[in-house]
């Protein structure tokens, strides 16, 4: 069985060119949630960009699924399935209840793509390329490359942090002055009432995720918690020592003083750790994927943790600090 795990995943179009528009992320965002149903992972929180998207996902313990649970998955992947799609499934069902090799076969076959960061996002991607270009008569390639991921630790500060991080990209891009307003993101579906959405930020504040649970309970007092971490007390977003300060004064701090600027106004930055740092978490548990990096890596000896730097991140490290310029 595999261990769980969360992932920051992140993928871009073929260089970078703006083809979502709010149809594509409406289309995208529905995929994700039902590639997610499909897959048995579970979404804490994404933004989807007119170039990019975010997603930060739990991947659980690989457990053993029931044969009526394999084939609710799968249709889940056809809401309105076409008639091909339909026999198929019904020729799928009659033979997992016959049993015998070609049952086997079915099971393993679904199984392979589930419980896997990397079926997750394939599938996402796939599916979403063949409905732009259908939809926009095009062809080619849509996605520049593999997606780049990093292993966050499942826990506490790591998580939380690193979902404000994704959830503020529409303000880091000029969009909207507030998340909650950008409803291509999991905080903007979680405060409108979402349920899987705010079962995501339940989990990520200690709350099992279950179907069987009511995500209402208590998420009010989490997604205020969060609203915290991602405004700070007592003072706008943007301020510093009760001062507005944008972007370029923020660069103008960390660059060229070697200063340090409290975490709600970094977060507004491009801050490379949450994307490059490969894996994100306290100095213990970044420690723990030391020799297995180095081995995927092949490299002679084994990397270095890095403290993250340029605000009070808490225990925040990374195995991998970004060659380019950490923030932007």
């Amino acid at each position: 069985m595999g261990e769980a795990a969360v992932y920051h995943c992140i993928t871009r179009t073929v260089n970078g060119e703006m083809l979502f528009k709010d149809r594509e992320k409406e289309v995208l965002r529905k995929m994700l949630w039902e590639v997610a149903d499909f897959s048995g992972v579970e979404i804490l929180t994404y933004c989807i960009m007119s170039n990019h998207f975010h997603v930060l996902v739990y991947v659980p313990d690989k457990q053993a699924i029931s044969d009526t649970e394999l084939m609710r998955r799968y249709k889940v992947l056809y809401p309105k399935p076409t008639q091909y799609q339909l026999s198929s499934t019904q020729v799928m069902t009659a033979q997992l209840r016959k049993g015998g090799a070609e049952a086997d076969e079915i099971r393993r076959k679904l199984l392979a793509r589930m419980g896997d960061v990397s079926e997750f996002m394939k599938a996402v991607k796939q599916r979403f390329s063949v409905w732009f270009n259908r939809t926009h008569r095009r062809f080619g390639t849509l996605w520049a490359e593999r997606f780049k991921s990093v292993l966050v630790e499942g826990s506490g500060n790591a998580l939380q942090t690193m979902a404000g991080y994704i959830d503020l990209n529409p303000v880091r891009a000029g969009i909207v002055g507030d998340p909650k307003d950008y409803r291509f993101c999991g905080y903007a579906e979680a405060v409108a009432g979402q349920s899987k959405a705010r079962a995501g930020f339940g989990f990520m504040w200690g709350n099992p995720i279950s179907r069987k649970n009511n995500p209402r309970v208590a998420v009010n007092e989490i997604l205020a918690a969060y609203r915290m971490l991602l405004f700070g007390k007592g003072a706008g977003p943007e301020t510093l020592k009760g001062k507005r300060i944008d972007r370029a004064a923020a660069l103008q701090v960390l660059e060229k003083e070697q200063g340090s600027l409290p975490k709600t106004v970094l977060l507004r930055c491009k801050v490379r750790y949450f994307t490059d740092g490969a894996v994100l978490g306290s100095a213990e548990f970044v420690r723990g994927f030391t020799s297995k990096w180095q081995l995927e890596h092949s490299r002679k000896h084994p990397p270095k943790t890095h403290p993250m730097q340029g605000a009070d991140w808490g225990d925040l490290t990374v195995i991998q600090s970004p060659r380019r310029k950490v923030f932007s």
